[in-house]
């Protein structure tokens, strides 16, 4: 493993791809990957980036932290 801020430091993705796994995929069985891929797209725009809280970004969802992240760059 790399050291903390370097291009090859995966963590962030992996810890996105376990979260995937265990609220998601596991949970579910699919005939068809255009199945799994629906319902996995789905799970990210509808849950993940919505409504998931998530501790790195101050207990707020991807959204909302962007959102905070523009305003911030509107007002400088």
């Amino acid at each position: 493993m790399s050291r903390k801020g370097n291009c090859w430091d995966n963590a962030v993705a992996e810890s996105f791809f376990k979260s995937l796994k265990v609220e998601w995929v596991y949970k579910h069985t699919y005939d068809q990957k255009r199945q799994a891929e629906l319902s996995i797209f789905t799970w990210i725009e509808t849950w993940y980036n919505k409504r998931r809280r998530h501790s790195c970004l101050g207990y707020k969802t991807i959204n909302e932290f962007n959102l905070e992240m523009y305003n911030q760059n509107l007002a400088a």
